[in-house]
């Protein structure tokens, strides 16, 4: 699986940071469970390094607005955005604040989430980052996601939706989201790479695994879910990861494709046929 797939990435990003001739920065798009956070701090920490390249790691999902923020959201625009995750729950001028410093070589203070508090940590636990880095891994659930057609969002499109969404509130302020604030954030986006699994029921799946192995890690933790409440929770994503499996495969550059197992199958784009095949993997 190195050899084959995560050694030749590795060389393809840094053909794209030398040609960029500065910083990059690569989003990697991948629905809950895909791997997607593993592989970014594989690179960062041993792949990348290997080659002399400096990396660092920002997740989407450590931009989580703090528990009292999403309450205020929930109590002024839909008490849906109580649960994290969808666009507007993230602080996402401090996620391009942050691109923006590492991008330009200046430090940064990347925040941390705890997902067993379903809260960000306070400041003492964030990461500084200081001085050149080469690369900047921008992964997360919907990173490089664009905004539906508003004629789209008319039916629900399971029941949490239709149920608790009845006048299209909760999805047109996430919409709305992705039209500006996100689409600020990803257009610094200089590469994207997608980790896409076979189907959303995989997705649900993968999710109900990570949860599994949290709570064996932190039994009394708070914000742990039961079965039924990931199933509820992965309902809030099942709008948007359906649109980006539509649409980001035709836009990024490279596409890995996941079989239930999460092992690559297959990947697609013009750089990745030219990578596998100065490696001797073709096909």
């Amino acid at each position: 699986m190195v050899d084959r797939w995560w050694q030749p990435l590795a060389r393809q990003i840094g053909d794209w940071k030398n040609d960029a001739g500065r910083p990059i920065i690569v989003g990697v798009n991948g629905a809950q469970g895909s791997g997607k956070s593993t592989i970014c701090r594989f690179l960062a920490s041993l792949l990348l390094p290997e080659i002399g390249l400096s990396a660092v790691v920002v997740g989407l999902d450590d931009l989580y607005l703090p528990s009292k923020a999403r309450a205020r959201l929930a109590r002024d625009i839909h008490p849906l955005f109580r649960t994290r995750g969808v666009p507007a729950t993230h602080d996402i001028e401090l996620g391009l604040s942050i691109l923006d410093d590492l991008a330009g070589g200046r430090q940064a203070l990347i925040p941390r989430f705890s997902k067993a508090l379903d809260d960000r940590l306070p400041q003492s636990d964030w990461m500084r980052h200081s001085g050149h880095v080469d690369v900047v891994l921008f992964e997360g659930w919907c990173v490089g996601a664009r905004p539906q057609d508003e004629a789209d969002l008319v039916a629900p499109i399971n029941i949490l939706e239709a149920e608790e969404d009845k006048g299209a509130v909760w999805r047109t302020h996430v919409n709305d989201a992705l039209r500006t604030s996100y689409a600020r954030c990803f257009s610094v986006i200089d590469h994207m790479i997608m980790l896409k699994p076979p189907s959303f029921d995989h997705v649900l799946q993968n999710r109900l695994l990570q949860e599994h192995k949290l709570r064996a890690l932190t039994p009394d933790a708070a914000g742990i879910m039961r079965d039924e409440e990931v199933r509820r929770f992965v309902n809030h994503y099942e709008r948007l990861t359906r649109h980006m499996f539509a649409d980001l495969p035709d836009r990024v550059d490279l596409l890995f494709s996941l079989d239930a197992g999460q092992d690559v199958m297959s990947c697609s784009r013009a750089g990745l046929r030219d990578m596998k095949e100065r490696d001797g993997h073709v096909g």
